[in-house]
């Protein structure tokens, strides 16, 4: 936990923050601080500052809080993906909100098991648990990414992907040209779709590429979807900043 995050109706009149739960203990046991210590401090989905040690006991941790900066732009890449295992999605969410992105689609695809939709990890209080954790590992941001889940894949295709705005590009195992060759030289965002381990199937690549994807290999390794996703967000990292002007 590098940065303690909070919700706004937390803060008390005079900006004074009192925390009694784990972050408190995380503030007294890991970060060992004492009065008049500080440290990073964020309201969620808003600016961030320092939070300053008041009074610190075993029940409460009490911190005067000063909120003076905005945090940085999002990563201009917006996910789709095909659910992964609920180990892998919970590695995913967490990961995606720690580099910045702001908006995560979920669907099924055909090698989707059914009973991935129905685990706990996609209730909205376990999918707000990862994201905070990626957030307070980033210490700069406070932005939940917004997730969005579609279980019907012919429905996402037909009615929410076109109204989705961005380069589309599709990874895809295959015979086919790398990231660096199809990745745009403009700045507009990305719409990345990233599918089950075992690859989408033929129908869903054909509906990706009517709707104006540019498939693209990562070449001869099948890597587990969340290895993929961080290497692939990586790579686009790279890749704007070298492209960049």
């Amino acid at each position: 936990m590098n940065l303690v995050l909070f919700e706004e109706h937390e803060l008390q009149t005079g900006g004074l923050l009192v925390l009694s739960d784990v972050r408190a203990e995380h503030i007294r046991k890991v970060l060992g601080l004492l009065v008049d210590d500080s440290l990073r401090i964020g309201m969620i989905n808003g600016t961030l500052g320092r939070g300053t040690v008041l009074s610190i006991d075993a029940e409460a941790v009490t911190l005067a809080v000063q909120l003076d900066r905005e945090p940085p732009p999002l990563v201009p890449v917006e996910l789709i993906l095909a659910l992964p295992r609920p180990i892998m999605l919970q590695r995913i969410l967490k990961q995606a909100a720690t580099i910045g992105v702001g908006r995560i689609h979920l669907l099924r695809s055909a090698k989707v098991e059914k009973s991935f939709f129905h685990s706990p990890a996609l209730l909205p209080e376990k999918i707000r648990e990862r994201l905070l954790e990626g957030l307070a590992q980033a210490t700069v941001d406070t932005r939940l990414p917004e997730v969005c889940i579609h279980p019907l894949f012919k429905v996402f295709v037909q009615d929410a992907l076109p109204e989705l705005e961005g380069c589309r590009l599709l990874a895809h195992p295959g015979v086919l040209p790398t990231l660096p060759e199809v990745f745009p030289r403009s700045k507009e965002r990305i719409l990345l779709a990233v599918g089950p381990e075992g690859g989408w199937n033929d129908y869903e690549v054909s509906c990706f590429l009517e709707q104006g994807f540019a498939a693209f290999a990562m070449g001869s390794r099948i890597l587990h979807v969340d290895t993929a996703v961080a290497v692939l967000l990586g790579q686009l990292a790279l890749l704007r900043t070298l492209t960049a002007g």
